[in-house]
């Protein structure tokens, strides 16, 4: 018997059908990718609130067993960080936190280039570290900064990348990180998000909740 062949031709897209299916694809590629990038903005910025929170509490933890004070008012005798307060070695203050803080991971920002650090052993530096040190912090100045992106610009700089700001100062933040916005975390173990502005005006405290704004010079020490 000779095969059965079949007159009906494959069915195929005709060019002006494959350029609609592009512009399609490219229509719904234009809508999603500014989606999807603002939810990995948001993901970032949430992580690194999670970061500080965690970094605040190992604050407290620390400093809850030694005299009350956190590392950058106690002396190394103490195994505390005093000594190192003028050195610019930020990451002084984190590696005495060592137990409190169980990994360098937190102390990167997932919006930051920054590499993360293996351990806090010898090869531990201030490149493996996204946030800055509030020198002043302490629990009777609860409105202090303790710690945030290190990306904070303002206030008046002194020797070895510390600045000192005030309220009635401006700040901002360099565009590296969080588009225009920082995190902060305060000597009280509280987190808020400031914009660009005098400090404290900008403070996104939540819930309506109106604080008092920070009337102490704050010292930050930048990584």
């Amino acid at each position: 018997m000779k095969p059965c062949i079949s007159n009906r031709k494959a069915a195929a897209l005709t060019l002006v059908e494959v350029l609609v299916v592009i512009a399609v694809l490219a229509l719904i590629a234009i809508f999603l990718l500014p989606a999807l990038h603002n939810a990995k903005v948001k993901s970032q910025r949430i992580s690194c609130i999670n970061n500080l929170m965690q970094i605040g509490m190992s604050f407290r933890i620390w400093e809850g067993d030694h005299t009350n004070l956190y590392p950058m008012s106690v002396s190394t005798n103490l195994g505390g960080t005093l000594e190192y307060v003028k050195s610019g070695e930020v990451f002084r203050h984190f590696q005495v936190m060592s137990n409190e803080l169980t990994t360098p991971y937190i102390l990167i920002c997932p919006a930051d280039m920054r590499p993360r650090a293996k351990d806090f052993g010898s090869t531990f530096s201030n490149t493996n570290v996204s946030y800055f040190v509030g020198l002043d912090a302490n629990d009777s100045s609860p409105q202090n900064l303790l710690s945030g992106d290190r990306n904070i610009i303002g206030g008046i700089k002194t020797a070895n990348g510390i600045f000192e700001i005030t309220t009635n100062q401006f700040i901002s933040w360099s565009p590296e990180m969080h588009n225009g916005v920082g995190n902060v975390g305060l000597a009280d173990g509280s987190v808020s998000q400031l914009g660009s502005g005098r400090l404290g005006e900008n403070a996104i405290w939540g819930e309506d909740e109106i604080r008092q704004v920070l009337d102490a010079t704050n010292r930050l020490a930048i990584p």
